[in-house]
């Protein structure tokens, strides 16, 4: 069956790539930031918990700490300001590199240039309760529910994993000493707090290409936006033939003076175009008076048709005239028989004769292909009589 083009089944050009993401649609993983996240808060915590537990330590002495001056000035706020300052810059340090560290991980696979501030702005759908049931209750939400589900399963085991390995040593803890408690116990929360981050990595290493798949299934093209979009890109036909009409008559304009003293054109047949004459008392063999490629080509067979100067097909002529002289030049010396033969039967035309039109041979060294390329294999050609 054919391929209906209103169905979405191509893969989406970059254009379309870029344009979703200045829309806000870009690759996001949130289990990706978390898991960056998490991984950073846990490096930072086993790396700096001296430096936070130190701190804790402080606040809490100077809080639980009374003497008779505080008896006899009491001051709650001074007191909670003093706590504030000894504990906030851990907290600080801690909440800012988890976000930062979650931040880079949504920026890292789109880059910074991707940032949509629009997407921080509020959405009337987004507030709406059947929009809120659609995605809860939808193919979507289903699916979100089944992570959700295997999550719960990995972060589990890995938490039953570490509680069976650790459930002798914690049940042993109560004949412990104190500071023997509290090292295992803190040996015990990193390794746990590394543990799950492992999960998580995991997680988002399985999800983050599930992102980008669906993303592109997203974004996917049907034939018809395929076609606008290289409309868009390289113009409609309609635009393509004003601008070809625009070309040429520009072209047309300004070859009609030389045009006006040409003898005739020979043309391949209209890719090329070459208008010559020959005028014993200026030069003594035929000059090109003007040439031409593809629209420029076709306006010298215009202008030739209205001034009814014979145009006649000669393929590898035109070529060969066309690559080795340039305007208001006289043809090469190797195209005098050549051209002679065509201007004879140009002259037989005018007196009225009914004339074959001549076969002509195009020596093998100027002889040329469509790109200027030598060409000596091309054989001569025979051309229809002209009109």
């Amino acid at each position: 069956m054919a391929e209906s083009a209103g169905e979405k089944t191509l893969a989406p050009t970059p254009k379309r790539l870029r344009e979703a993401a200045k829309d806000g649609d870009v690759l996001r993983s949130r289990d990706l930031g978390v898991a960056v996240a998490t991984v950073a808060g846990a490096a930072l915590l086993d790396g700096a918990g001296p430096w936070l537990f130190s701190t804790m330590e402080q606040a809490m002495r100077k809080g639980l700490t009374w003497d008779r001056t505080a008896l006899d000035d009491f001051s709650p706020g001074q007191l909670m300001l003093a706590l504030g300052a000894l504990a906030m810059p851990p907290i600080l340090v801690f909440g800012g590199v988890m976000a930062l560290a979650a931040f880079a991980a949504q920026l890292g696979p789109t880059g910074p240039g991707r940032f949509n501030f629009g997407s921080m702005a509020p959405k009337g759908s987004r507030l709406s309760p059947m929009s809120g049931f659609g995605r809860m209750f939808g193919a979507q939400g289903w699916i979100e529910v089944g992570k959700g589900i295997l999550k719960i399963g990995l972060l589990g085991g890995i938490a039953y994993g570490w509680v069976r390995g650790r459930l002798r040593g914690l049940a042993g803890l109560g004949a412990a000493p104190l500071a023997t408690q509290l090292a295992y116990g803190w040996s015990a929360m990193t390794a746990l707090l590394f543990a799950l981050t492992g999960g998580l990595v995991v997680i988002a290493l399985l999800d983050f290409p599930i992102q980008w798949l669906r993303r592109r299934r997203r974004l996917r093209m049907s034939i018809q936006e395929m076609k606008d979009e290289n409309k868009d890109d390289n113009g409609s036909p309609e635009a393509k033939m004003r601008q070809r009409q625009r070309q040429r008559a520009m072209a047309m304009a300004s070859m009609a003076g030389a045009m006006k003293n040409a003898q005739f054109v020979v043309t391949n047949p209209t890719h090329f175009a070459v208008a010559l004459v020959w005028d014993p008392d200026l030069a003594p063999a035929p000059v090109v008076l003007c040439k031409g490629r593809g629209e420029k080509a076709l306006a010298i067979r215009e202008l030739a048709a209205e001034n009814e100067i014979p145009c006649l097909e000669y393929p590898a002529l035109a070529r060969s005239v066309y690559w080795t002289t340039q305007e208001n030049q006289v043809i090469r010396e190797e195209l005098y028989i050549a051209v002679a033969g065509v201007l004879a039967f140009v002259f037989s035309l005018k007196r009225g004769e009914a004339r074959p039109a001549p076969t002509i041979d195009v020596p093998a060294d100027v002889r040329y292909d469509a790109d200027g390329d030598p060409d000596p294999e091309d054989r001569a050609e025979v051309p229809e009589t002209p009109a």
